[in-house]
């Protein structure tokens, strides 16, 4: 159909995008300071799977209102529709100034460090002062961060396809990593059952807090780490415009993808705690991590480097899907008139929202060159949970303004499943105000910033808009009046 992207992911590329945004470094890094939060190897896992079920209860709302709408831009197109254009601009502000762009610029940088490590520090010696004859110029960390993220946008404007057989790809490899080092602990590492039934609570918990360390608070703790992991289950969201079958293959990949990523998470938990005792993974240095630990049971000095390539490849698949999906969240303001124009352009070749990508790479490098991207990062925790938590109240929404509208797929459980979810939460903002009162008061500046921008863009003349087609069984006011 003119003026629509094309339809080129297909069901396993679509997944590939939910689970390569998930896995990223939390399954390699968080054991540690969970064991420290609750104490138990057990209490872990419960962590685990708790994280995991609460989010594919959002996948489930997710995935019913998707179907029905498989529109580029995902969550921004939902809200603006469910609760109008302000709550909808406010959230694509937040996706493309702060939280994508800032993940973005994380990972990045996360690659370069873990690639400098792979290297003996190769980078952080030699690169910059040499292409700089001398003088401070960029570290070779930075000019690394910066390829990375101009390489994912080069291979993104090529087409949908392409794009989708790359997530598809790196995603199998990282979850063959992930495989390996569970796989590696149970074969060759000396490990104990017994080790499951054991207590973390004595270890040095380097960095943890001890308010963090036990009790309710401890396992709220631990249940944050857990669920930073999962985040990314709903990142397919803004690709929906490009899906193909996408009633059918849209809730595959949330669903699917969210379940592929648990079982994986409880795998290799299990594996680090049969190959060492809860004390030993409480023990480790915050500068190194449980998996590194686990693998030197059989690989030696070998395990730092071989951590540091898992580290690097698990970024780089991250950052490709974040990409991929994200950068149509700024393409679909664009065609509405809520942001820049151009961006809603794409490229004659492709049919890719070219512009669209290099505005949110360009963006994402600015970020990594300011360092500012963790303090970004960090203070939109409590909004972006504000806005799954909108998510999730749109179906209700829809449910009542479109009672006749198709629902390929319905969601799973409703309304106590989708309750549920709201109820968590809303526990978790609430808890976000008492526990980090400072992050969530940024979330909330952050979200203030928006307005003056939605002020301008809301108020330029509608000529050249996109006209976004109404969405599947809807009314117009008058044939809402004559009923």
């Amino acid at each position: 159909m003119p003026g629509e992207l094309t339809r080129g992911v297909g069901p396993w590329a679509a997944t590939a995008v939910n689970v390569a945004n998930m896995i990223g470094t939390g399954v390699f890094l968080k054991t540690r300071v969970m064991t420290c939060n609750v104490g138990s190897a057990k209490l872990v896992l419960v962590a685990w799977l708790a994280a995991g079920l609460l989010s594919l209860a959002g996948t489930f709302s997710y995935s019913e209102i998707a179907a029905m709408m498989p529109e580029a831009g995902g969550d921004y197109v939902y809200l603006r529709r469910a609760f109008g254009r302000l709550v909808g601009f406010l959230y694509g502000w937040i996706a493309f100034a702060v939280a994508r762009a800032g993940s973005q610029a994380a990972l990045a940088v996360g690659l370069a460090i873990f690639m400098n490590v792979a290297l003996g520090g190769v980078l952080d010696r030699r690169l910059g002062t040499a292409l700089f004859g001398g003088h401070a110029g960029l570290s070779g960390l930075t000019l690394v961060a910066l390829a990375a993220i101009w390489t994912v946008a080069l291979i993104n404007c090529a087409s949908v396809a392409s794009g989708g057989r790359m997530a598809l790809a790196l995603t199998i490899a990282k979850v063959g990593l992930v495989l390996a080092v569970g796989i590696g602990a149970f074969a060759f590492a000396a490990g104990d059952w017994s080790h499951l039934m054991g207590s973390g609570l004595a270890g040095a918990c380097e960095g943890v807090a001890s308010s963090a360390r036990g009790g309710i608070a401890g396992f709220g703790a631990a249940m944050l780490g857990a669920l930073w992991a999962y985040d990314g289950w709903q990142n397919v969201a803004p690709l929906a415009g490009e899906v193909r079958d996408p009633q059918r293959n849209l809730p595959r990949a949330f669903v699917g993808g969210t379940l592929i990523v648990a079982a994986l998470y409880l795998f290799v938990n299990v594996a680090y705690y049969y190959a060492l005792t809860p004390l030993q993974v409480a023990g480790v240095p915050a500068s190194s991590s449980v998996a590194t630990e686990v693998l030197k049971r059989f690989l030696g000095p070998l395990a730092v480097s071989m951590t540091a390539v898992a580290l690097m490849v698990s970024s780089f698949g991250a950052l490709h899907a974040s990409v991929l999906a994200n950068s149509r969240i700024p393409f679909a303001m664009a065609r509405d008139g809520l942001f820049f124009r151009s961006l809603a352009r794409r490229s004659p070749r492709s049919n890719v929202p070219v512009r669209a990508i290099i505005a949110q790479s360009a963006w994402a490098s600015v970020l990594a060159l300011s360092g500012s991207y963790d303090t970004l990062t960090d203070s939109v925790v409590f909004s972006s949970w504000l806005f799954y938590g909108l998510m999730t109240a749109a179906l209700f929404v829809f449910r009542k303004k479109m009672p006749d509208a198709p629902r390929p797929y319905r969601a799973f459980g409703y309304p106590v499943i989708p309750m549920i979810f709201l109820a968590a939460t809303t526990a978790l903002l609430i808890n976000t105000f008492i526990a980090a009162p400072r992050e969530a008061l940024r979330g909330v500046a952050v979200l203030a910033a928006g307005l003056p921008f939605y002020w301008y863009w809301s108020r330029r003349p509608t000529a050249g808009r996109t006209p976004t087609p109404p969405p599947p069984g809807h009314r117009s006011t008058s044939t809402a009046h004559r009923r």
